[in-house]
């Protein structure tokens, strides 16, 4: 065995360690151990760079100008094309929406129909900057919804935790760690300016570690205080929401999976004879799931085949003299000229046709019938109680939940069998686990070429241009970015098909698991794939050889490095791509596409209006990594915080103005999501805290292990205090607060009809003012409502005695 004691220059991404390395020769692949100052353990984890590829303070400043010169020129593009009457449906969709607006205010000349001639106006093109912060809380919340109004308050809470933050960093950090001056003693290190305000220039074994672990104690507790004060506030929120809202069909209705199979009855009798029995009191209706896939796509196209009709039959109306003419082909655009009119007109008839075998199908075919409903009762009382309790001895059938509301349905996936749930969801998992780690492969590719030396290996003939200093700050200060954000643009649309796949009921729900899938994504992939370089193959190998105990040790000493990374992403998606939001570029061209070669009538001119919608599945995910940098680089590189604190207050302001006038929410869940988002960021301070007691336990602190270790602890005990304390607010509905509302609403409206009210509500939209099985009607009046049966013993439903119990052939009910 061969003893080493050597001093060792590294030249990393940002900084470059001297560090004294002490081992065990083993053959030809050494193990090494750090003495005290940072140690690099595996060769997979660390790869040499060149002072080329090293971000400088000037190659920051270029990319903050290239970044700051694009927000600025897509909000002065915004400001001026949103004043021009023609995209009046592009910028303010919901005022259409709602009904407030009909066309866009001009007058004079017929120029003014569509370009805004007012002058005047041009002088106060940011007006919509104040405008955007003057509507109240409690105004928005009435005008978008709670859910509009809490995910604004997530760009707040940013706000919140790192304008202190950051102050408090440049203040006692910053001086602490540039006038060590370790960096610029070691002469044949080569470094950043970025550098030297970082805790890589604070000498190891320094006493000045003791401001960073104090300050990170009192970062952890500011963020706990700022997390706690906002649970409390969403959720007094929520309960004042669901006490003021307006009566709403879910309200009412539950839906209830996995209904058993009964030989003797139908799956609407069952439901029936079931909640009768079960729910006397409280049962009023139901509608059973039908399987209605097929139905669908034939009355979508339906559609499409009659307004088309109804455009050539316009067309003709206003001009008789000539007939109008399509081709038989793809969008009409080759194939046989025909009589438009006729051709549609017979196309509608055959469909019609075929349209009507499917109907009757579905509606006769005991098949197309699924084991599940919508079970509406008398009372929101009736429906928590139905909604919060199990229903059966056996736990897996009669599985009832609050049902969504009726917009928030995805009825597609209601129709999938509850047994292959679990199998859709086992192969869904494991998609999600190789996508996630195998998507690792081609970030890396691309982060490889993203650099000086990956484009002068690829494109040699380009080096001497790329060497200019203005050339070279673009690339070290843009580029990395802006290839991280172009590779992951498809990703959100193919998490979102997993979510499909994997049945879930609802638009809240899909969103809600694929936000979850994106953001193990970016933790996994843009967050650790960043920091950790090598081969997907070669990092999975030393991760399931590496001791656990290392592992926060060995990411940690790569955090510093990124700095730089991630404030050109941070620019990059943070900056420009916000600035770029409010532009609505896409849908602005989409729009005017649409309206010149595919609108045919005022509702294709509807329908070409997309307002959009907040984009949870993708958005939220995406805040969260702005969190996780922030919490773990306060202690680390405080240079970072300004341009997080930058990010909060653009995005707050440009997404609080969309909601008001663009974004058209497609649900409203009652801001349901929070404990997914509060734990996501306790997920991030963890993985801060984890990481930096690595990071500082190489750095020759050796206290720092013992006295950090506490703040993941404390951090899980404020998690599950919130927990209990908040949480019960947005998974169950109060039975005092439902029988308060019930009471005030049978004072209030004595006469109202429940059942006409909520008859058609959960109606799949392909049979809405259709006909279809409809269950009895049960008389009001009566007390103790029975159904009759077809089966010989209720008690196969009812287990035990019960006065209920209806025998065969019973008249009892109506």
């Amino acid at each position: 065995m061969t003893r080493l004691r050597k001093t060792v220059p590294i030249v990393p991404d940002n900084e470059i360690f001297s560090f004294c390395v002490e081992g065990a020769m083993l053959g030809k692949n050494p193990k090494v151990v750090s003495c005290g100052f940072i140690s690099i353990e595996k060769p997979t984890f660390h790869r040499q760079y060149s002072k080329k590829q090293m971000a400088s303070i000037q190659d920051i400043s270029v990319s903050a100008a290239i970044n700051l010169l694009s927000a600025f020129l897509f909000l002065v593009a915004f400001a001026m094309l949103r004043l021009q009457p023609f995209n009046d449906r592009v910028y303010f969709p919901k005022w259409y929406l709602k009904g407030i607006r009909s066309s866009p205010t001009h007058s004079g000349a017929f120029v003014n129909k569509f370009v805004n001639l007012d002058f005047r106006t041009y002088i106060r093109i940011f007006n919509w900057m104040p405008e955007a912060l003057k509507m109240p809380e409690l105004e928005l919340i009435d005008h978008a919804g709670l859910d509009s109004a809490v995910y604004i308050r997530i760009y707040l809470l940013g706000l919140k935790i790192f304008i202190p933050i950051t102050i408090l960093s440049f203040v006692v950090l910053v001086p602490v760690n540039c006038t060590d001056g370790k960096l610029e003693k070691s002469k044949d290190l080569m470094f950043s300016d970025i550098d030297k305000l970082s805790i890589s220039n604070v000498t190891p074994g320094s006493q000045r570690f003791w401001a960073h672990l104090v300050m990170f104690y009192v970062f952890t507790f500011w963020i706990c205080y700022a997390l706690y004060k906002e649970y409390q506030i969403i959720a007094s929120l929520r309960l004042r929401f669901l006490a003021s809202e307006h009566r709403r069909p879910d309200q009412f209705t539950v839906l209830v999976r996995n209904v058993p199979p009964d030989p003797d009855e139908s799956v609407s009798e069952h439901v029936e004879h079931f909640f009768c029995v079960n729910h006397p009191d409280h049962y009023l209706t139901h509608q059973v799931v039908y399987n209605a896939n097929k139905l669908a796509k034939l009355v979508a196209e339906m559609k499409s085949l009659q307004n088309h009709f109804n455009y050539y039959q316009n067309k003709y109306d206003r001009n008789p003299a000539k007939r109008p003419t399509t081709r038989t082909g793809l969008w009409g655009l080759w194939g046989d000229k025909v009589d438009a009119i006729e051709f549609y007109a017979t196309k509608i008839e055959e469909l019609v046709k075929e349209e009507a075998i499917e109907r009757e199908k579905v509606i006769s075919n005991p098949q197309a019938i699924m084991p599940a409903a919508f079970v509406s009762l008398r009372t929101r009382w009736g429906a928590a109680v139905c909604a919060q309790t199990q229903q059966s001895c056996d736990p897996t059938i009669w599985l009832t939940e609050w049902a969504p509301e009726p917009r928030d349905v995805y009825w597609t996936n209601l129709a999938i069998p509850y047994v292959e749930l679990s199998i859709r969801r086992l192969i869904m998992a494991v998609s999600l686990f190789f996508l996630t780690f195998f998507f690792m492969i081609p970030i890396a590719f691309v982060q490889s070429l993203a650099n000086i030396e990956g484009i002068e290996k690829v494109l040699p003939f380009l080096k001497t241009l790329i060497e200019k200093k203005v050339v070279k700050s673009v690339i070290q200060g843009f580029l990395p970015g802006i290839a991280l954000k172009i590779f992951l643009i498809l990703l959100p649309t193919i998490l979102m098909t997993m979510s499909k796949i994997e049945g879930f009921t609802s638009l809240s729900s899909l969103e809600w698991r694929s936000a979850g899938k994106y953001h193990l994504f970016i933790l996994v992939n843009v967050f650790f794939g960043s920091i950790i370089t090598g081969a997907a193959f070669e990092q999975l190998n030393a991760f399931i050889n590496e001791s656990a105990t290392e592992i926060p040790k060995t990411v940690g000493v790569s955090i510093p490095m990124k700095a730089t990374f991630f404030i050109t992403y941070i620019m990059v998606d943070g900056w420009a791509g916000i600035a770029g939001e409010i532009l609505r570029l896409v849908p602005l061209i989409m729009f005017h596409l649409k309206n010149a070669f595919l609108v045919k009538t005022e509702q294709d001119r509807e329908e070409a209006m997309d307002a959009g919608s907040i984009g949870f599945a993708s958005s939220e995910p995406r805040i969260q990594l702005y969190f996780l940098l922030g919490f773990v680089y306060a202690a680390v590189t405080p240079f970072l915080l300004p341009f997080i604190v930058i990010f909060f207050g653009l995005s707050y302001m440009v997404f609080r103005h969309q909601i008001i006038n663009v974004y058209d929410q497609k649900y409203e869940s009652a801001a349901a999501f929070w404990p997914d988002v509060h734990r996501r960021l306790i997920i991030g301070m963890i993985i801060s805290q984890l990481l930096v007691m690595g990071l500082l336990s190489t750095k020759g602190a050796k206290y720092a292990t013992q006295l950090l270790i506490i703040l993941p602890v404390l951090t899980i005990w404020f998690h599950l205090f919130c927990k209990g304390r908040f949480e019960s607010a947005f998974k169950k509905f109060p039975l005092q607060e439902a029988m308060v509302k019930d009471t005030l609403e049978r004072a209030t409206e004595p006469n109202f009809n429940l059942r006409n009210y909520l008859e058609d509500a959960y109606v799949h939209p392909v049979f809405k003012g259709g006909d279809f099985e409809r269950p009895a009607a049960i008389d009001e009046e009566e007390n103790n409502p029975l159904v009759p049966t077809k089966r010989a013993l209720s008690r196969r439903s009812t287990p035990g005695e019960s006065r209920y119990d209806s025998e065969p052939g019973s008249e009892a009910g109506s």
